[in-house]
């Protein structure tokens, strides 16, 4: 469902930007407000999301799927966690869905879907394990890294089950913003992929903003 939200970036506490192909890892506090922005349009934000207290418990895509009877994210959606507590809730998305089941890009996949030759790209797996690698003091390591939310991707489900990479549904100044429902860790990679059209072939920059 398509919410703009009330909040006006000039009051946000925090705001970086990511480049297409970096990673981005911060703790959001209970009550605080988290938006991803996508700046030029169709990019995806692979996203993870860990309790901040303990990141044994995470997002789990099989619980919010099955809590909320549908395939996708959106305005009001709540991200359940493996132990089926509440992790964040979407307050506003001006984009409309967010993929919760095409999963993220890695040398294999790379090397399945498109070709050999493709395994050496740099892919969404290889920055959350940098990530992880460069910032031990959030006691993640590569067994943690499951489930995952592409925001702005637009993966439709066929008749018969499958999954199809689409063109992107975003465009530039397309947000979607959640609440955080604990202290959660977010590990972001800001995909870099080159080889299907979710991102026009073309990824960008997003930006980062948190309120208080």
């Amino acid at each position: 469902m398509i919410q703009e939200s009330a909040l006006q970036k000039s009051t946000a506490s925090f705001s970086q930007q990511i480049g297409a192909g970096d990673y981005f890892i911060k703790i959001i506090n209970k009550g605080q407000t988290m938006r991803i922005l996508d700046l030029e349009g169709n990019q995806a934000a692979d996203t993870l999301f860990y309790n901040a207290d303990n990141p044994a418990e995470r997002y789990s895509a099989m619980d919010t799927i099955r809590e909320q009877s549908n395939l996708y994210l959106t305005t009001g959606s709540i991200l359940k966690t493996n132990e089926n507590n509440d992790l964040l809730e979407i307050v506003a998305d001006t984009c409309g869905r967010h993929d919760t089941v095409g999963g993220a890009c890695a040398t294999e996949s790379n090397t399945v879907r498109y070709d050999l030759e493709k395994r050496c790209m740099h892919a969404c797996r290889d920055s959350w394990m940098l990530a992880i690698q460069e910032h031990p003091e959030f006691g993640l390591q590569k067994q943690d890294i499951t489930h995952n939310v592409n925001f702005f991707m637009n993966v439709p489900v066929t008749e018969e089950g499958g999954l199809t990479f689409e063109d992107g549904i975003s465009a530039p100044g397309k947000y979607v913003e959640f609440k955080a429902l604990m202290n959660v860790i977010v590990l972001i990679s800001n995909c870099p992929q080159l080889n299907n059209p979710c991102n026009g072939y073309n990824p960008t920059p997003v930006e980062i903003l948190i309120w208080n």
